[in-house]
Parts: structure tokens; C-alpha cells; sequence
């Protein structure tokens, strides 16, 4: 079977709009499985530079999906292969939420297969 990965990855700084309000990451979170093709999510890597709890969202056609709390100057890696595939033209999006007026960095790697 062949197999293409995709990676959604970057260092993004972040000002927090509170832990109720998560917002998108932006283009380089985001990702549409190609029609005729499935995929798994393989793992989601962060990193977050503050002193405070924030959480990242991996969102399914604008769905929660998964959370990864990431804790205050902290790290986490969680891997997913088993969790379930992914249709084509689902839309997967990382989103983050912090604290409002939080200001940090996070850094996210989110590991994608396409089969």
C-alpha cells in the first residue's frame, strides 16, 4: 500500500481570547483529505512557551475532535494512528484556545497519512 504524509506544523505566537473562545491557527493548520483517499491522523506534537494551561483543538468539519492540553511552559505528544480515518474531503483544522489576553507561542506538529 502506498502511503503520502502530510505534516500541519509551526511556530505560531498567540494572544488568547479565553479558554471558551478557540480560534484557528491558521492555513498551515488546516487540511482537506483529497476526494477518492482516506486518511489517519498519526500524532499531534505542542509546545507552549507560557506560564499558563492552554488547550489545542483538532477540529473535524468544524467539530471538536480532540483536545491536547498543553500545560504551562509544557510539552505533549499524543499519538493517534488508532483513533479513526478520515473521509474524503473531510476538513481538519487545528485551533487553539488560551486564557484571554494570554500572549505565548505554540508549537505544533500534527502527523498526517494518507492512504
Amino acid at each position: 500500500m502506498f502511503t503520502t504524509p502530510r505534516f500541519l506544523q509551526g511556530i505560531v505566537p498567540f494572544e488568547g481570547r479565553g479558554l471558551d473562545a478557540p480560534f484557528s491557527l491558521g492555513a498551515q493548520f488546516s487540511y482537506v483529505v483529497p476526494a477518492g483517499i482516506t486518511a489517519q491522523p498519526l500524532y499531534f506534537r505542542g509546545g507552549n512557551s507560557t506560564d499558563e494551561l492552554v488547550c489545542a483543538i483538532l477540529q473535524r468539519d468544524g467539530t471538536p475532535m480532540r483536545y491536547f492540553p498543553i500545560g504551562a511552559r509544557a510539552s505533549v505528544h499524543v499519538p493517534l494512528r488508532v483513533i479513526q480515518d478520515l473521509t474524503p474531503e473531510t476538513h481538519v483544522e487545528l485551533h487553539l484556545a488560551a486564557p484571554a489576553g494570554l500572549v505565548g507561542t505554540l508549537v505544533a506538529d500534527v502527523g498526517i497519512v494518507e492512504l
